[in-house]
């Protein structure tokens, strides 16, 4: 598969530099209570693999957790060779799909991920989770997710700095960190800035912000990453679903194609929405394509409890497989506003189970196909 041209100019650019002692490729772990970044001293070991029966909470530590339920036949983590990126491009465009979720307190702890998949039967091989602007880079939490067999996939909320003020500059210290960081950890994450900036829910959405607001920023940050050799990083636009604004046009939103790698959708399936995967999504997809080929990926949904959740799953299923180019969806599976986990009611599980047991959902990351 051939890398993207921007892409491969900034592998070549990082494979230009000069190669790294092992001491350098240590990595930089910070959490949102330090916002510095302190080196530490290398790669935690693998965790030993440990067997959880069905129903069992995880114990042990956080890695542990996550290795119980490693999909089979993934391979062991192993730190790449000093001065040689991760090249995502095999991951950008599977040929499965993948099987993601958002789980409460992942990465901090990784306790969720153990009884989540017992419970569907299958382990997410994406992991998404909410990172606050200017909290620091969670390199340890980071890696966890990797070595649980995740695609990490960061959702970066401004919430305490407007667009405008990203685009000009005012924190580009605090990127500049990260992206270091990034490049650092050397491992695939999914990154996503200021999504569902189409709606007005959000302080970065379209009441604080313009359109010519959020392509700065991104494309700022974007380059700042660029410049760090943070090749390692999938982008992902992630507006929300044209429904709730079906007068706020994407087109004006989309920062370019040399910057995005996903084109991301927020849309779930609510008692008064719509009700099959075509009336929910496929507005926005079509308006999508009018101006990117990007590949889609559902990046947040959830079925709200009612008479029609089961029926929800059908039609997400189903969309999902008509649709080639869609990689895969997140779950999200956490209470907030409506109880969204999938099995909070047994119908609901017993068909999200049945449907993830399809082998087309879920592939080792670290081997696509």
């Amino acid at each position: 598969m051939t890398a993207h041209p921007r892409r491969a100019g900034r592998l070549r650019r990082r494979l230009a530099l000069p190669v790294l002692t092992a001491g350098l490729l240590l990595l930089t772990a910070c959490g949102p209570e330090d916002p510095g970044f302190a080196m530490q001293k290398g790669f935690a070991p693998p965790a030993a693999v440990t067997t959880t029966a069905p129903g069992q909470a995880a114990g042990g530590t956080a890695a542990a957790a996550g290795a119980a339920t490693a999909p089979t036949g993934a391979a062991t983590p192993k730190a790449l060779p000093a001065g040689v990126p991760y090249d995502v491009t095999p991951l950008l465009k599977p040929g499965l799909k993948y099987l993601g979720a958002a789980l409460p307190d992942v990465p901090a702890s990784m306790d969720a991920l153990g009884p989540y998949s017992a419970t569907i039967g299958k382990q997410p091989n994406v992991l998404e989770y909410y990172a606050h602007w200017k909290g620091g880079f969670d390199t340890a939490g980071v890696r966890r997710i990797y070595e649980a067999g995740a695609l990490p996939y960061m959702a970066w909320e401004p919430y305490d700095h407007s667009l405008a003020s990203i685009a000009a500059g005012d924190t580009d210290d605090y990127v500049r960190g990260v992206a270091k960081a990034v490049a650092k950890l050397n491992l695939p994450i999914a990154v996503s800035i200021a999504h569902e900036m189409n709606g007005d829910w959000y302080p970065w959405g379209r009441q604080a912000s313009s359109p010519a607001d959020f392509v700065g920023a991104w494309r700022h940050v974007h380059d700042i990453f660029d410049q760090a050799g943070a090749t390692n990083v999938i982008w992902v636009w992630s507006p929300n679903i044209t429904d709730p604004a079906p007068n706020t046009r994407l087109a004006p939103y989309y920062p370019g194609d040399t910057y995005v790698d996903w084109a991301g959708m927020t849309g779930y399936f609510t008692k008064s929405g719509p009700k099959t995967f075509e009336t929910l999504y496929g507005p926005t997809m079509a308006e999508i394509r009018t101006f990117s080929k990007k590949p889609f990926f559902i990046s947040e949904t959830a079925s709200e409890q009612g008479k029609r959740q089961r029926a929800d799953i059908d039609q997400l299923f189903s969309g999902l497989e008509a649709h080639d180019d869609i990689v895969g969806f997140v779950w999200f599976n956490i209470v907030k506003r409506a109880d969204w986990r999938v099995e909070a009611v047994p119908d609901t599980l017993a068909a999200f189970k049945q449907r993830v047991s399809d082998p087309r959902y879920g592939f080792d990351i670290r081997n696509p196909r």
